[in-house]
């Protein structure tokens, strides 16, 4: 995909999967280039997140419906994580979605922004963050990968699907420009600790270097498989993982 340096604000209108029109929505009387923006409530969260345990933690930016790129709250899903992985259980995915939905949200305010933590020193994507990027959110009309690492750097890219496509890294900051609330470091542990299940990484082998068949063509993630496109065996090939009463916790 050819990299454009194209303002956001100059995207055309496209229809959502509901048949409304859709466009990444910038307050008019801020006329500064487009950038991912956190609430300091937000930002905050993100960051105990980062640094709770030794494994990458993975989420949904919830986004103003008024500027889709101000990032409001950072919600979790119950997923598996190692240092190098995060793997969303599908139907904890698919409960998040129906509750996003009926509390009113549209799907561009939660399931466009994809924000994951690596525990070491690098934001920079890994290969398997590049490739669930471009399987899961390929066939969406926009999305956005933000990575936080826990040196204190932080990566952001905005891609786009519609016309001839594009992309563009964003800068990244945090918004005092709106009221905010206030630290909620036990809220945040509890709603980690019921979804995150922190595992070792699997040891390094020669056959990860092997050839592995090709992926199939990014999917349409409001279809009812997207929830298979993270990768993942079904869950009736994970048994026992919804069973585990108790997840494991580094730190």
């Amino acid at each position: 995909m050819i990299r454009r340096r194209t303002r956001a604000v100059d995207l055309p209108h496209v229809p959502n999967h509901a048949g409304e029109e859709e466009r990444l929505a910038f307050r008019h009387d801020e006329p500064r280039p487009p950038a991912l923006r956190f609430s300091p409530t937000a930002w905050a969260k993100l960051l105990f997140l980062r640094d709770l345990g030794e494994t990458e933690i993975g989420g949904f930016g919830i986004t103003a419906a008024d500027d889709l790129l101000r990032v409001q709250d950072v919600v979790l899903v119950r997923q598996v994580c190692t240092g190098v992985s995060v793997c969303f259980d599908d139907q904890a995915v698919a409960d998040f979605f129906d509750q996003q939905v009926d509390s009113g949200r549209r799907p561009e305010c939660f399931g466009r922004v994809w924000v994951h933590t690596h525990p070491g020193n690098s934001p920079e994507p890994s290969l398997t963050d590049e490739e669930t990027f471009a399987r899961v959110f390929g066939s969406t009309h926009w999305a956005v990968m933000f990575v936080s690492a826990r040196g204190g750097r932080c990566y952001a890219r905005l891609r786009f699907n519609v016309g001839p496509g594009g992309e563009m890294e964003l800068p990244v900051s945090v918004d005092y420009s709106q009221p905010f609330a206030a630290s909620d470091h036990a809220a945040w542990e509890a709603e980690c600790l019921a979804t995150v299940e922190m595992e070792e990484p699997p040891a390094f082998t020669l056959s990860r270097l092997e050839p592995q068949p090709s992926r199939a063509a990014p999917i349409d993630p409001w279809d009812e498989d997207w929830f298979l496109a993270w990768g993942r065996p079904s869950r009736e090939q994970q048994a026992g993982f919804v069973e585990r009463k108790e997840p494991a916790h580094a730190g």
